[in-house]
Parts: C-alpha cells; sequence; structure tokens
C-alpha cells in the first residue's frame, strides 16, 4: 500500500473528532463483570488472536503451548511433518487430559518422531493431529480412532505471526478481518528479528486498562521523566482507521538517555545489519522520512499492539510487541517483547542487551500505573475518561468494544 492508496483511511485530528466524537467514554467497560463474561463470548470467542510466531517454531515439530484462560483453552500450535504450523486443543480425546503438561503461560518444545504422547494413559497424536495409537485398544468395545484426533482450531499466518480463531465457523478469513491493517503493514521483514527479549507480567487490573496504557504518547513526559531525561516532546499524529484496527505515528525530540546508552546505541545504529532502516517501513508509514521518527503504533482488535521502530528510535531493535490476555475480570496476563537482529558479535550482543534493558526500564514505568488506574475506576469516583486527541486509540478501541458487543 502505497502513500497515496492511504487516503481512505488516513485521518487528521480535525476527521478524528468528527467521527470518533469528542465527547467523555465511560468506563463500564472496564468496571463491571457481566461486560467481562460478554467480551469472552463475543469477542475473545469470536476474532483471530495472535498467539505465536513462524519463527518460534522453525523446525518440523516445534511446538508452543499457550494457555488461554479468557477462552477455558490450553492451545497447542505445532509445526507438522508437513512443515505446516496448525493449532489444536491440547486436550487428549481419550479423556480430556492435557496431552503436552504445562508450565506458566507459555510452554515450548519439539515432539519426538512428529508425534506427541499424552503422559495420562500414552495415546498417541500426530503433529498434524490424527490418533495414531491407542494402548490395549482390543480392551474397547468401541473406539472409532479415525474420529478421534486432536481437536483442531482455526489457524492462519499473516508476515509470520500465527493467529488462530475459537469459532467453528469464523465469519471472516484472516486476511478479510486484518482488511487495510493487512495490506499497510504486510510486506515488513518480521521474520529477519528473530532475537527476542521477553517480558511478562500478572496485572491486578482490567485488561483494557492494560491495553489503553501502551495505546498513547500522551503519558510520554511524565512517566518517563527518568528513563528519558532529554525528553523535548511527542509529535501523536498521522492517524489511520481501518475497521476494527487502527494506528498512528509517534514523533519525538530530545529521547536521549545516558552516556553509556548511547554509546552502546552507537555501536548498533553504524553497523550495516543494526543500523537504522527506514528504506523498509511501509511506504505510507513516515512518508516524509522525519529524522524524529520513533515508531508507528498499529493497534490491532482486540489486544496486540506492534510498535514498528525499525531501528530508527530505538537503535537496532526492528520493532516490539505488547499483548494483553485477560485472566478474569480483574486480571491481565501482558506480555512485551523486543525483537532485534541476531547480533554477529560479542559487543553487538552487550549492546543490544543494553538497550533493551532501557527498553524495560520504560516498561516498567509503563505497568507501574495500571493497578492503580484499575483501582480509581472499581471506587465508583468517576464515570467516564476525559479523552483528547492523542488518545484516540482509546476511543477508537471503546467504539470497536462496543460494536462487537452489541453485534
Amino acid at each position: 500500500m502505497t502513500a497515496e492508496d492511504l487516503a481512505h483511511i488516513s485521518r487528521s485530528s480535525e476527521d478524528i473528532r468528527a467521527e470518533l466524537g469528542v465527547d467523555p467514554v465511560s468506563v463500564r467497560a472496564i468496571s463491571d463483570p457481566a461486560i467481562y463474561e460478554l467480551e469472552r463470548e463475543k469477542i475473545f470467542r469470536k476474532t483471530w488472536l495472535k498467539v505465536a510466531t513462524s519463527w518460534e517454531l522453525p523446525n518440523v515439530g516445534d511446538y508452543k503451548v499457550k494457555e488461554l484462560p479468557v477462552a477455558d483453552a490450553s492451545v497447542l500450535i505445532v509445526r507438522g511433518k508437513d512443515g505446516q504450523i496448525r493449532a489444536f486443543h491440547n486436550v487428549c480425546t481419550h479423556r480430556g487430559n492435557k496431552v503436552v503438561p504445562t508450565t506458566g503461560f507459555e510452554t515450548f518444545g519439539r515432539s519426538r518422531a512428529n508425534v506427541v504422547t499424552c503422559r495420562f494413559h500414552g495415546w498417541v497424536f500426530s503433529t498434524d493431529g490424527p490418533l495414531r495409537s491407542v494402548p490395549m485398544k482390543e480392551k474397547f468395545g468401541k473406539l472409532d480412532t479415525a474420529c478421534l484426533g486432536l481437536r483442531e482450531i482455526h489457524c492462519d499466518i499473516w508476515e509470520g505471526f500465527v493467529f488462530i480463531n475459537f469459532d467453528a465457523e469464523p465469519a471472516q478469513s484472516l486476511t478479510e478481518y486484518l482488511g487495510d491493517f493487512g495490506k499497510l503493514f504486510g510486506g515488513y521483514p518480521y521474520a529477519e528479528s528473530t532475537t527476542a527479549f521477553r517480558y511478562s507480567t500478572v496485572l491486578n487490573c482490567n485488561w483494557k486498562v492494560a491495553h489503553y496504557a501502551f495505546s498513547e504518547g500522551y503519558h510520554v513526559p511524565t512517566i518517563h521523566a527518568g528513563s528519558l531525561p532529554g525528553f523535548k516532546g511527542v509529535d501523536h499524529t498521522d492517524f489511520k482507521l481501518m475497521g476494527p484496527h487502527a494506528s498512528s505515528t509517534i514523533y519525538g525530540a530530545g529521547m536521549d538517555t545516558a552516556p553509556s546508552t548511547l554509546a552502546f546505541a552507537s555501536m548498533l545504529s553504524t553497523t550495516e545489519r543494526h543500523r537504522p532502516r527506514p528504506d523498509q517501513l511501509p511506504p505510507a508509514i513516515n512518508p516524509e522520512r522525519r529524522a524524529d521518527f520513533q515508531f508507528e503504533l498499529p493497534n490491532l482488535f482486540p489486544n496486540f499492539i506492534i510498535h514498528l521502530a525499525s531501528g530508527c528510535g530505538y537503535p537496532g531493535m526492528s520493532f516490539f510487541t505488547h499483548q494483553f490476555w485477560p485472566l478474569d475480570h480483574g486480571r491481565t496476563l501482558w506480555e512485551g517483547i523486543n525483537y532485534f537482529r541476531p547480533a554477529q558479535t560479542a559487543a553487538e550482543q552487550v549492546a543490544q542487551q543494553h538497550v533493551n534493558a532501557l527498553h524495560r526500564n520504560a516498561w516498567l514505568e509503563d505497568t507501574a500505573t495500571m493497578e492503580d488506574t484499575f483501582t480509581g475506576i472499581m471506587s465508583g469516583s468517576i464515570d467516564e475518561m476525559q479523552l483528547m486527541d492523542q488518545e484516540f486509540l482509546i476511543r477508537h478501541a471503546a467504539r470497536t468494544l462496543d460494536t462487537f458487543l452489541a453485534a
């Protein structure tokens, strides 16, 4: 998608105000547990959800298990013998035990001989789904093994990001669901950045509180005063609406840090492999190639954000992501991942770790606000959020949520 193609999704501040309104937004969708139950049914069991990346599963037999309490599901994502990535319920069709035991919210591994075996009674399943072996099969009075394979979940891939949909018959294919979002942000070499620094924590807040905290730049001068002492201001513009999805661009001056960090950053910025690559950004992103470009903020409904940096505002870093998984009405699993191209020398590795540590510190500043926000909303002392132009992603997400819940 070129800058010219962007005309029908691009919005000015005036357009955003006219289209989304300027009135305060109710906090009831955050505070009401009954709405959370509707979200589970009408959003998390109906829309496409990012659960993995293809480069997490590079080899045949590699698997990842993703625990998703919001859908009462344990999901097995596995690269089969034919090289295709599929998703299944991590449930043995014998008595319902987990086929792959799990620890925490994510478990990685590799199958042996392209099969996975339930540890309870030894039923064996192929990585492409069918039931392959049942111990003491002759002792079953009736057993149609052809119908007892792993229960498959709709699975598709966009630019290396693996998505699933729990609906028996999804209303849209992944391509249709992404729409202009997929066209605009397609083509970027995401899969080149296989070095991942992963962070997660459970926050005592509703998932939307966490999501909204990472959806605007208005907070940067205050929350990040410690990690960005040289900050001179943020320009949050280039608004884009793409059905249920949205994005905007963050420009900022003076995002300088300690001399040691600048020294490590310069080490990455001057190497061909890790230097900023604005030429790899989609043509419609930062079309003027402004030097103060920090990142693009693609917000994929319902719970996934990509910060497309290409090493411009964040030396050596290609992009980073946030995802917000509801655990219950007042608890959220936040996952943040920084993606770099693999280091080729020890110096590059140390530099990446240093830059990543700075970024982690900024995330600690971000997450420090979320539980307090939820406590304040749950006190009942406010009924509405007062939103300004740079918080348009929150306004758009709240409107999209209402649309899905009313469907």
